[in-house]
């Protein structure tokens, strides 16, 4: 197990190294020994690159790789003694599910008491204790996965775990099943995982901080609050959340934010410049009453999408679409209604950065 630190690292896939051509821009970051976090982001955000730069598979262009106090930066990946877990599962097809746990214990001339003490710990951890005399030709892709992340665990030397995706290739009603393996894995062991994936119901489940990343760039860390409640760029709003975060423009001036003439937004507002200035609201946070005042915009219902446990109710605020979400056992109104956007909830956005975090 190790912290991992970052120290303006990036990297580029060409020969030159000007700003447009990193595929990951110089960052720096240090992540906890022990931590489980999750890089999310889009496809081609860089996520996957600074994962392989990690694990000794790329050598970044620029900056340096450190585990605890050591720099590993030129280490080759077999030195790092790191458990990497790809998107596809890897796993030897002549082999039994014991051998393949075994392997690398074996490469390492484990006594063979030994071994099967070990494997047999991992194996009943990961419910594949009854299957470690059959092939592996015929287990399922979550099992194979499984197998591929205990050859990583089985080791007692590992730094840390790198998952690339690794429910990609799994049936949707195991993948809740998975995620929650992986976390009493992470809890058992307390090693060092981290997790990349483009879906953030995975990230946000899955690890104690998010990195989000975005055209090469991390954008925002922190807990998945974090993220939810305090976005820093409206990209982080529109990406995390299902429905995303509603944007809407409105105008600064004497320390008030008016949206449709009507003032949304006073107290920290007053430190937002004058000039526009656009709202950022969550779905979960739109309310409907029955009382006109501050912060109370007319709307006109224009459909509800029923989701089982919530329903996502569509509107229509001064031409713009807004969104609600709302708990099945809330009555959901028709037609032309109010809706409230509760002060300390609403989030101030000049250009793409968040300015002020409710404004009461």
């Amino acid at each position: 197990m190790a912290k991992i630190r970052l120290d303006n690292m990036g990297h580029s896939y060409t020969d030159t190294l000007s700003e447009n051509d990193y595929a990951l821009k110089p960052l720096s970051m240090e992540w906890r020994d022990g931590g489980a976090y999750a890089l999310l982001g889009p496809s081609g955000c860089g996520k996957t690159t600074m994962l392989n730069i990690i694990s000794g598979l790329v050598t970044p262009s620029h900056g340096t790789v450190w585990f605890g106090e050591r720099d590993v930066t030129g280490v080759p990946a077999a030195r790092r003694n790191i458990a990497h877990v790809f998107q596809f599962p890897v796993v030897y097809q002549s082999m039994t599910v014991f051998e393949n746990l075994a392997f690398p214990l074996v490469c390492r001339k484990w006594p063979s008491a030994r071994i099967r003490g070990r494997v047999g710990e991992i194996a009943e951890l990961l419910e594949l204790g009854g299957k470690l005399r059959a092939g592996v030709r015929g287990l399922t892709a979550d099992e194979k996965q499984l197998i591929s992340l205990g050859r990583g665990l089985v080791r007692h030397d590992v730094s840390a775990v790198l998952l690339d995706e690794p429910l990609t290739v799994i049936d949707p009603q195991r993948r809740l099943h998975l995620r929650r393996k992986l976390k009493e894995i992470h809890g058992r062991f307390d090693l060092t995982m981290v997790y990349v994936t483009h879906d953030q119901n995975e990230a946000m489940t899955f690890a104690d901080e998010v990195v989000m990343m975005n055209q090469g760039r991390v954008v925002q860390v922190g807990t998945p609050a974090d993220l939810f409640e305090a976005p820093l760029t409206r990209f982080v709003g529109y990406f995390i959340g299902t429905p995303a975060m509603n944007f809407l423009a409105a105008e600064a001036r004497d320390g008030e934010v008016r949206f449709d003439g009507i003032i949304v937004a006073g107290g920290n507002a007053g430190h937002v410049p004058s000039g526009p200035v656009t709202i950022g609201i969550r779905p979960e946070y739109v309310e409907f009453t029955n009382s006109p005042g501050r912060n109370v915009l007319s709307a006109t219902v224009v459909d509800i999408l029923d989701f089982g446990s919530v329903r996502v109710v569509d509107l229509v605020v001064a031409g713009r679409k807004v969104k609600a979400k709302l708990q099945r056992e809330r009555a959901v109104p028709s037609g032309d209604v109010l809706i409230r956007l509760p002060a300390d909830k609403i989030r101030l956005y000049i250009g793409d950065h968040l300015v002020t975090a409710g404004c009461g």
